[in-house]
């Protein structure tokens, strides 16, 4: 897999079992609470099969081979290959799906296509995973008595809220306990889990292949039931891509081989091993694993770490935001650096999130009905992964070789999802709503961009022609300097015309900036700007940032001085162009998609904050655009 970027920077010695600590939390945290409700879904779930032997020994071993083929061989041997620069991700994929197609349109048109769709279903997983999470953790209280049921709503809700409300303030006060209370989590599963073993030691059977096989073949009906629960164990496996940003590599694949998978492993058996005991224990398998003295704190182990999954899954969807914005698939927000610093805030995606999560939970009540619409997105989702990487490593190893490797993941993930879309009406079918909305959006708003961009281009004055027309009738200079941003730095800015038409004056200096977005998470100072000095003391200055860059203009101007250009705060006025859209009938976007895109575009965040330009040294001109 030669094309892939292999990340250098990954942690050995000392640093390792740090670091492999730490994302137990953030990486693990989505496939680690799946034991409260996985097997669970599968005898007392929608569509519960029945508890037996013969069905107890198959389904583990599914729950088994999943975890050994999709994470550990599909993810941590060949996805955590491909990275970014180091990044991981939805992105980082599309990325690097888009440079192996380069010179290829046609393909690289679907690649986008299918990147918006996974971001869409990154997304629809985010505002379920919260609310299975908590949901599963609380309900553990109607096991220790059936007296506070009623109180296992207002609970969930409240700690959602409490989790989402806190957003921007960070997490910097926790983040030091999150990894022993996820290893204290762990150690528990496996705990409970070899308890339960060694009662009943033939559940070790279903490690056998024979025992997943045999039960397909003679039990299809029922083997696609519970194949659609197995797809909860392995869910938010992505993360492990995710993470390899933050943790790289090594710490991520030991944290998984040494901790989690083992833990999981044991607790799915002993859960397993408890059903063949008592086959009334299918209510709710995980807490009645624990014993009575230790049901209340188990409960309160398990909303901990179900508060820091939810935790991490809220950064995470404002991470991928935030990198969407830069890469240009969806228009500027609002992005806040949280009170400690350490993370990125959305605003929008925070009370949206919140807002879908909350309705989730009161419109569904349990997580047996959460298990069929997590099971939809996540197996979609593990689906657009298996794409995009099969386009990445197809160009080392062909089409061919790239085809069978990950045309048998995607067999086994089209398995998981045909399984749960069986359910779609057990609230699978809002999410995919929910889904195809924000894919709408997102391809809307790319295409009217490409569309906005050509339009605006068509109409373009060459800025070296229209300084020759200048220099024959040069208009009055005053003092200062003026800052035009504009997309593009051969051309004259709408702002500069319009400025010069109504104010018949230029200044002393005149500055067109266009900042432009790389593909790569972060671009050095050195290579941050290029200048150019153009006659009449005019200059063009082309500032480039990565997906990951905080875009700061006067910070990135401030480069400029080693190329003979140097900037007074006090003396420098921005000037931007504030464009009003225009929806036109038989353009290349049908006519209510571009009503969508002017709506978008006109609530899309200010250039200026976004930008971190000061507000008092700001000039804003119109212009009208029809589309």
């Amino acid at each position: 897999m030669s094309n892939l970027d292999l990340h250098t920077g990954d942690a050995t010695g000392r640093r390792l079992p740090v670091l492999a600590l730490t994302a137990l939390g953030v990486v693990f945290g989505s496939v680690g609470t799946a034991p409260l409700f996985a097997l669970k879904a599968v005898f007392a779930g929608a569509h519960p099969i029945p508890v037996s032997e013969a069905n107890i020994l198959g389904s583990l071993s599914l729950f088994f081979w999943a975890l050994i083929i999709v994470v550990s061989f599909k993810y941590t041997i060949f996805i955590m290959r491909a990275d970014n620069s180091g990044e991981g991700g939805i992105m980082a994929l599309i990325t690097l799906a888009l440079r192996a197609l380069h010179g290829k349109p046609k393909q690289a048109r679907t690649v986008v296509v299918i990147g918006i769709i996974g971001t869409a279903l990154f997304f629809a997983c985010g505002m379920v995973t919260p609310a299975i999470s908590v949901l599963s953790a609380v309900e553990g209280l109607k096991v220790a008595t059936p007296a506070l049921e009623p109180v296992v709503i207002p609970i969930t809700l409240a700690v959602l809220f409490i989790l989402f409300y806190f957003q921007r303030h960070g997490t910097a006060l926790v983040d030091r306990f999150v990894g022993p209370v996820m290893l204290l989590w762990f150690a528990s599963l496996a705990l409970l889990g070899v308890n339960a073993i060694v009662a009943h030691p033939g559940v070790l059977m279903a490690l056998n292949p024979a025992s997943a096989v045999g039960f397909v073949v003679d039990h299809r009906l029922l083997a696609l039931a519970a194949l659609g629960c197995v797809a909860l164990a392995v869910a938010g496996a992505e993360a492990l891509h995710a993470g390899m940003g933050q943790f790289g590599r090594n710490p991520v694949r030991g944290a998984w081989f040494a901790v989690v998978l083992p833990a999981l492993v044991l607790n799915y058996l002993g859960q397993g091993a408890l059903l063949l005991d008592d086959a009334a224990a299918a209510r709710n398998p995980f807490f009645l694993l624990a014993p009575g003295w230790a049901l209340f704190p188990l409960v309160g182990l398990a909303t901990a770490v179900a508060a820091i999954v939810s935790q991490t899954v809220i950064s995470a969807a404002s991470s991928v935001t935030r990198q969407a914005i830069m890469l240009g698939f969806v228009p500027r927000m609002e992005v806040q650096r949280t009170a400690d610093m350490g993370q990125f805030y959305v605003p929008v995606v925070n009370w949206g999130l919140l807002l879908v999560v909350m309705l989730l939970v009161l419109g569904i009540r349990s997580s047996d009905n959460l298990a069929a619409p997590y099971g939809i997105v996540a197996s979609g989702q593990m689906m657009i992964t298996s794409l995009l990487t099969a386009a990445v490593v197809a160009r080392g190893w062909g089409w061919v070789k790239a085809g069978v490797l990950f045309g048998g993941f995607l067999a086994i993930e089209l398995a998981f999802l045909v399984a749960n879309l069986l359910n779609l009406s057990q609230g699978g079918w809002l999410l995919l709503l929910t889904a195809g909305a924000i894919f709408i959006a997102m391809a809307t708003w790319k295409q009217g961009r490409v569309l906005h961009t050509a339009r605006i281009r068509s109409e373009r004055l060459e800025l070296s022609m229209f300084l020759e027309s200048l220099a024959a009738s040069m208009p009055t200079r005053v003092g200062g300097t003026s800052v035009f941003l504009n997309a593009d730095v051969r051309a004259v800015p709408h702002a500069l015309l319009h400025n010069l038409m109504h104010n018949k004056v230029l200044h002393e200096r005149v500055v067109v900036v266009a900042a432009q977005f790389s593909d790569v998470p972060c671009v050095p100072d050195g290579g941050r700007v290029k200048v150019r000095k153009l006659r009449d003391n005019f200059w063009s200055v082309s500032v480039l940032f990565g997906f990951k860059d905080e875009p700061d203009i006067p910070r990135a101007l401030s480069l400029c001085a080693n190329s003979g250009l140097e900037f007074d705060a006090l003396e420098t006025t921005y000037f931007i162009g504030r464009e009003t859209l225009f929806p036109r009938f038989h353009s290349e976007m049908a006519f209510w998609r571009e009503r969508i895109f002017v709506a978008m575009y006109r609530n899309a965040g200010s250039p200026t904050a976004f930008f971190r330009i000061p507000s008092n040294r700001v000039v804003e001109l119109g212009a009208q655009v029809t589309l």
